[in-house]
């Protein structure tokens, strides 16, 4: 016989028993949807990380304080505290491969015993508040879309003005123009904390989330207005305003890893650390957020990988079995087959070309099912609206291969075992 014989005979048998069939393709389109909708996530969720990284600006560096003793990020006033004097001390220094900096302070921000919200006519809105300079435009690449940002003057007449985030002016506002409206701002714990009045002044464009938080849920205030009006632990015993981080801009064309050494050398004189001290403040470059990010995302697919291979696995066994039972059910039939000609060959490719198109049918069905099931998770913001989901074409083969390969190893045992059955004890078989 012809392998395209074999072929038609593979697929008659497979549609005379078709509910067997589709309950043998159900292990393997259940490991491809997995695989394909895990790696889908993770695919849309590092697009979507490297995009808001890139977004925040042009080769970014930020510094943050850092306590030696705990291995980790401190927290302002309470331990190592960074200064708006330490910023002022990198600008006043000139480097040429520094373009623009600016420092920030914030109220709210996740795990944060102070929290932040803006309050409008009735309206309430938890967000967080961020007290920044005039450059953070430039620095961080995030402009106004209406009215105007932070100004100098603003600077120093602390003034009480806001620039609202997209979102926290569609809570409050909903289709009104914010700008020239006053809000208050409640910074404080529990219902007991500070309400000033503020003018909103403009409001920033789209964003979406970063790595850290919603940047559209942010609302900005001069970084003076903000330790003016906030409370108290913006300032430390010898008078120095606390802030959470300094963003830097660096230039296209210089080394990031030498800006690091030059801010580095300027901090610690400006901290008066002796050489014997540690940093007691962590310089991050943009790249190294994007490989971190990078790397979480691919640990995450390798994990939904490995449990989408356990369920193939499941799957494959499952068809080995549902073959053995065919191979029993079918005595007769291959016994027939053996007496009026068929060889061992015949059958041993018959029952592999069953195995095969079982599973490369189940890993088609699953690719697709996998594609319905992104469709329906972006439609119904499963995960959040900023969720999304990428199936790229490698993931796509590499899954189409891999069923491919498991209907072969699955068929092969009970393959070899139809054609190894004797043509006379199978047609005495009922």
């Amino acid at each position: 016989m012809s392998i395209l014989d074999v072929f038609i005979t593979a697929l008659t048998s497979m549609r005379t028993n078709i509910l067997r069939t589709l309950l043998t393709m159900l292990g393997i389109i259940i490991g491809i949807a997995a695989v394909i909708t895990g790696t889908a996530a993770g695919e849309g969720a590092q697009q979507g990380v490297t995009a808001r990284i890139a977004g925040l600006g042009s080769n970014l560096m930020f510094v943050r304080p850092y306590s030696p003793d705990e291995g980790g990020a401190a927290i302002p006033g309470l331990g190592p505290s960074l200064f708006f004097e330490d910023s002022q001390q990198v600008a006043s220094a000139n480097l040429s491969c520094v373009e623009a900096i600016a420092a920030q302070a914030t109220i709210g921000a996740p795990g944060d015993f102070i929290q932040a919200r803006a309050i409008y006519r009735g309206q309430n809105v938890e967000t967080l508040l961020l007290g920044t300079e005039p450059t953070y435009q430039q620095v961080r690449n995030f402009y106004v879309a209406e009215g105007r940002f932070i100004t100098n003057d603003d600077i120093d007449k602390k003034a009480a003005v806001v620039v609202l985030g997209s979102s926290v002016a569609d809570q409050l506002f909903g289709s009104k123009d914010p700008v020239g409206e006053n809000i208050q701002v409640f910074a404080g714990v529990a219902n007991f904390g500070i309400r000033p009045n503020f003018t909103v002044i403009g409001v920033m464009e789209s964003r979406g989330g970063s790595t850290t938080a919603d940047e559209d849920n942010q609302i900005f205030t001069p970084l003076p207005s903000l330790q003016a009006r906030a409370p108290a632990n913006f300032r430390n015993a010898r008078g120095y305003s606390n802030i959470a981080q300094i963003n830097i801009a660096v230039a296209d064309s210089c080394d990031e890893d030498a800006v690091k050494v030059d801010v580095g050398a300027i901090l610690r004189r400006a901290r008066e650390l002796t050489p014997d001290e540690e940093d007691d403040f962590k310089i991050y470059s943009q790249k190294e957020v994007l490989a971190t990010a990078t790397e979480v995302e691919e640990s995450f697919q390798i994990l939904i990988a490995s449990i989408a291979l356990i369920a193939l696995i499941v799957g494959g066994i499952g068809i080995m079995n549902i073959m053995l039972v065919s191979v029993t059910e079918r005595t007769r039939e291959i016994g027939i087959r053996k007496a009026v000609g068929a060889k061992r060959f015949d059958i041993l490719l018959q029952f592999l070309l069953e195995a095969l198109v079982v599973t490369v049918l189940g890993g088609v069905l699953g690719v697709l099912a996998a594609w319905g099931a992104t469709k329906i998770a972006a439609g119904f913001d499963i995960g959040g609206k900023d969720t999304k989901y990428a199936i790229t074409a490698q993931w796509v083969m590499l899954g189409l291969g891999v069923s491919a390969v498991t209907g072969v190893i699955a068929g092969v045992y009970p393959a070899w075992r139809a054609a190894r059955l004797d043509p006379i004890e199978a047609l005495r078989h009922e």
